[in-house]
């Protein structure tokens, strides 16, 4: 038996019918050019003979007096492989629309908490010869970086390489653990040591939010920037239904921007997303004066090798309010860049209370029905994965994109991702039904904010061989002294 974490906890215990807090992951692949008719039916039936047993596909919560209070995951004894791998099948023509009308109707739908808290969904009939797996697994189990270790580890990078173990089967592994000889056990403290070590943690994060919230040690905005946070449409009472958008990119875009500009490349998706968003709200006529502020999670290391989450957040102005496409990447760069600085000099132990600090008022805000009466500590959460920098394969099927799907909160209504893959960078945009019409709209104004950088960073409208628009050197003004 094995107890979760608090900040895995957290996530079973706001759990409800109108925020099920299951993440997912849209996969859409390319059959093999060689690939027999039933190519799909054979896949199907491999997965369905691969046993269950490896972690965190084997869990399933354990009841008892205190499950609720102290939540556990116990080893299944038996599970039905038909429910959990299910085969489905488009409608004509097979387009992304009938595609992601599938997906958000079953990322929609809640986990069986009688069961282990995944599903596993092979969907066939997409158009251009392709097909797609949609796999959602709770978040109290699993966390973006967790997800990408698991999808590597699953997938192959060799086209000609074919498995037949599926990633819940006992030959893979999420993550290897090393086994600890009798001289590496660690010394286990005292009551009197942890309370201390505890105590000194909470008092080094003290001095650190302290630091944070300076406004004349951030001027440009950061962490103190959550306590004015403007409410917008995005912060509204939710449904348990979702919409689902995306956009594919190539990530040569932003690494040239990246090149003029000295931004990280989620910097300058932050940048866009901002933009989008401008324009988004202002077309409704619900753009705020105050600028929008993000929240940004960032995974930290799991060197225990354990299932779960691990990821503190930060909050970050997205520059709605500014018009100029420059100075608004500028400004999320220095703010991101100080914050990152700022929070990588805490100790484990600090970061550790600063992420369950980071959830507190969410999960207090679910549990007492608090929720809307608290005024938000931000707009929407943007989190950024990496996959790979290589093509993945799966039986010779060839990975084209992968689209991450997340979790909403009530009085959240829009989370995106961003997943670096191969030689592209996919937005997925996961929002309620009712509170945010025409999401895809917001998805698509991505793009357009993407070349207006592109412009006023001097990209002419030529493109390379490759499809990039290529930079146009600035012709230096000349100054006339009179």
């Amino acid at each position: 038996m094995a107890h979760l974490s608090t900040l895995d906890a957290s996530f079973l215990h706001m759990e409800s019918n109108r925020t099920p807090m299951h993440v997912g992951g849209l996969m859409v692949f390319k059959l093999p050019q060689d690939a027999a008719p039933d190519y799909l039916n054979k896949l199907f039936e491999r997965l369905l003979k691969s046993p269950v047993t490896n972690a965190p596909f084997c869990y399933k919560l354990k009841k008892g007096r205190l499950s609720s209070v102290a939540p556990a995951w116990k080893v299944a004894k038996k599970i039905d492989i038909d429910y959990h791998v299910r085969h489905s099948a488009l409608p004509f023509p097979g387009g992304e629309k009938e595609l992601g009308v599938l997906v958000a109707r079953l990322h929609s739908i809640h986990l069986d908490f009688d069961r282990p808290l995944w599903e596993f969904h092979l969907i066939e009939g997409l158009e251009n010869n392709r097909f797609a797996i949609y796999m959602k697994t709770h978040h109290s189990l699993i966390d973006g970086m967790g997800a990408m270790k698991m999808i590597k580890k699953w997938l192959s990078d060799d086209p000609l390489e074919h498995t037949e173990v599926a990633p819940w089967s006992a030959n893979f592994e999420i993550r290897p653990r090393r086994r600890r000889s009798t001289d590496e056990k660690p010394k286990k403290k005292t009551v009197g040591e942890l309370v201390k070590q505890q105590f000194g943690a909470t008092k080094e994060l003290a001095g650190k939010l302290r630091q944070m919230n300076d406004r004349h040690e951030n001027p440009e905005g950061g962490m103190y920037s959550a306590m004015h946070t403007p409410k917008t449409l995005f912060n509204q009472s939710i449904s348990p239904q979702r919409r689902l958008a995306t956009q594919l990119y190539d990530v040569e875009r932003f690494k040239r921007i990246q090149k003029a500009t000295g931004a990280t490349v989620n910097d300058i998706c932050l940048s866009v997303i901002g933009a989008a968003t401008r324009r988004y709200l202002d077309e409704l006529e619900r753009l705020p004066e105050d600028s929008l502020i993000v929240s940004i999670p960032v995974g930290l290391p799991r060197p225990d090798g354990k299932i779960g989450n691990a990821a503190i957040g930060f909050a970050c102005p997205l520059g709605t309010d500014i018009r100029e496409p420059e100075r608004r990447l500028k400004n999320i760069k220095t703010i991101t860049h100080r914050t990152k600085q700022q929070l990588k000099s805490l100790s484990s132990d600090a970061l550790k209370q600063f992420s369950i600090l980071g959830v507190a008022p969410l999960m207090m805000g679910q549990l007492t029905g608090l929720g809307m009466k608290i005024p938000p500590l931000f707009n929407l959460v943007v989190s950024n994965v990496v996959a790979t920098r290589h093509k993945m394969y799966l039986n010779g099927a060839e990975l084209e994109a992968m689209y991450p799907i997340s979790i909403l909160f009530d009085g959240y209504a829009l989370n995106i991702t961003v997943v670096g893959y191969a030689d592209s960078l996919a937005l997925g945009f996961t929002g309620c039904r009712n509170a945010l019409p025409s999401l895809q709209r917001l998805a698509v104004y991505t793009g357009e904010a993407l070349e207006e950088l592109e412009a006023s960073l001097g990209f002419c409208g030529e493109l390379d061989e490759d499809g990039v628009p290529i930079l146009k050197k600035k012709k230096k003004e000349r100054v006339v002294l009179s």
